[in-house]
């Protein structure tokens, strides 16, 4: 058997995006909503706004990236549920898109990442999907459920890996 790319990128992506959208639609969350946008697990780490962005930055960058195609735009001007939502929907409609075909030989591909501070990393398809895209996503994802959770959400590990 054969396991390509789009097979452990893909569907991973869109099954987890789903679920952290459905997060949003607990009673429970939804009854706390003004205080969750901007909630955090420490002073230092991003919001709760900020890791639904990130995780959607990671999604559609880290397979435009393996496709080799332009991912859409999307600014960071999430404020409330119902664009969090908007964006996950966005963003899973636009993995969706990235077809078997678009990643075939994405394993060999060059991705090349470069900061604002002049760094970066240099992969082959690969291993960014292994060494940074996939840990770079669940790191997101596993921050926003970690900041629900510390507020009191009723969410568990079910609600994680539901599929």
């Amino acid at each position: 058997m054969t396991v390509s790319i789009h097979d452990v990128s893909v569907p991973v992506l869109v099954n987890i995006l789903t679920n952290m959208r459905n997060w949003l639609d607990k009673a429970d969350a939804i009854a706390a909503e003004n205080k969750l946008v901007g909630a955090r697990l420490v002073d230092d780490m991003r919001p709760l706004s900020a890791q639904y962005q990130m995780a959607s930055d990671s999604a559609k960058n880290g397979v435009a990236r393996l496709a080799g195609i332009e991912a859409p735009s999307m600014p960071d001007t999430e404020e409330t549920f119902g664009e969090l939502k908007d964006r996950c929907d966005k963003t899973i409609a636009f993995v969706q898109s990235i077809t078997a075909t678009q990643l075939d030989g994405a394993e060999t591909r060059e991705v090349v990442l470069k900061f604002p501070n002049g760094r970066g990393y240099s992969f082959d398809g690969l291993g960014y999907l292994t060494k940074f895209m996939l840990p770079n996503f669940f790191f997101h994802v596993t921050t926003a459920y970690a900041i629900l959770r510390a507020n009191g959400i009723a969410i568990g590990k079910h609600d994680f890996l539901a599929h």
